[in-house]
């Protein structure tokens, strides 16, 4: 909720004078807080869904830092906002800590909001009866959020996976929700890797929906990649986070506590919450979707250590220049934030 709203929401059950109080102390808490600039890989997606929330709730402000939300297209385009410093942290996929070991470049997730990556491959309604595995797909254009994102680290796994050489299926990026799902209804790609709730909205309106490959359960991801594997996170370059404690303490809390408060509601409740913008028109499909997500969520802001080791062990698979790097994973990621938090509530 903004300042205005909460004006406004005020203003109806508050005396006037003591509205004029509370309202001139919130603008002097809320100046003198610090701001931080953080980039989002696609607010639309569920997988990102506790960041945005966070702020809706009031967590970040509570917690003692002020923040500014940038919606990009993809993880890759929110990854480069921060190494160009038009943007201090990036809620994306943990992966990317890892791929940019591998170039000498050091990031660090500090909390960790999705125990599985939602990662979805569809095939478009139109090559339903022609693409029936991932083998098919040799010489097919395939949709990825943007170039070097998850979704697109995720497709070149699954190729590798079944032998194909990933150099021989172009990638097109068509971003996450709306566009990604007219993207594939109107067969500018043959497939894509796509999110809830766009890979919802399109099950809804093609019952024949033919999916690939699926990692929105616990099952499913441990079938596709044998153990856990951590999604969303918010990181940060390591120096930023070495100068930056109080904030990314500040950040870890406010998102810890949304995670106990997704836990603790209902979809219909977190729903509600959720800019309208971001729910759009079919309500009843957001929330299905919603329902389908809530399982991903963590509970506690942690990194799994196996999940990150298995991240590593995906990435070493599909990316040669990961498999011939000596990653300290232990340089990727760190919890003492979250175990702060934890302390703390």
């Amino acid at each position: 909720m903004g300042l205005k709203q909460i004006t406004a929401q005020m203003g109806r059950t508050l005396a006037a004078g003591l509205f004029s109080l509370v309202f001139t102390a919130g603008i002097a808490t809320a100046q003198n807080l610090p701001v931080v600039k953080i980039a989002v890989g696609g607010a639309g997606c569920l997988c990102y869904l506790p960041t945005v929330l966070a702020e809706q709730l009031g967590e970040y402000e509570k917690a003692g830092v002020k923040i500014e939300l940038s919606n990009l297209k993809g993880g890759s385009q929110a990854l480069t906002a921060v190494l160009g410093g038009s943007a201090d942290v990036v809620s994306g996929y943990y992966d990317h800590c890892v791929n940019l070991a591998a170039k000498n470049k050091s990031l660090e997730a500090f909390v960790t909001y999705d125990r599985y990556p939602g990662l979805v491959l569809v095939v478009s309604p139109k090559q339903t009866s022609t693409v029936t595995s991932v083998k098919d797909l040799a010489g097919k254009k395939v949709g990825v959020s943007a170039p070097g994102s998850s979704t697109d680290f995720f497709l070149k796994y699954l190729l590798r996976k079944d032998k194909i050489d990933p150099n021989s299926v172009p990638v097109v990026g068509i971003g996450l929700d709306a566009t990604a799902v007219a993207a594939m209804e109107q067969g500018q790609v043959d497939a894509a890797v796509m999110l809830d709730p766009s890979v919802t909205v399109l099950q809804n309106r093609f019952k024949d929906l033919r999916i690939l490959s699926d990692t929105r359960t616990q099952k499913d991801t441990l079938a596709v990649f044998g153990g856990e594997y951590p999604g969303g996170a918010l990181y940060a370059p390591s120096d930023w986070v070495a100068k930056h404690g109080k904030e990314t303490q500040a950040l870890t809390a406010a998102i810890v506590a949304t995670l106990n408060w997704i836990h603790s509601h209902s979809a219909e409740e977190i729903m509600a919450k959720m800019p309208a913008e971001l729910v759009g028109n079919d309500k009843a499909l957001y929330l299905a979707a919603l329902k389908n997500t809530i399982p991903m969520y963590s509970t506690t802001g942690m990194m799994d250590p196996k999940g990150a080791q298995a991240v590593l062990d995906v990435f070493s698979q599909s990316v040669p220049e990961v498999a011939q790097a000596k990653i300290d994973l232990s340089k990727t990621y760190t919890n003492r934030f979250a175990e702060a938090a934890a302390k703390t509530r």
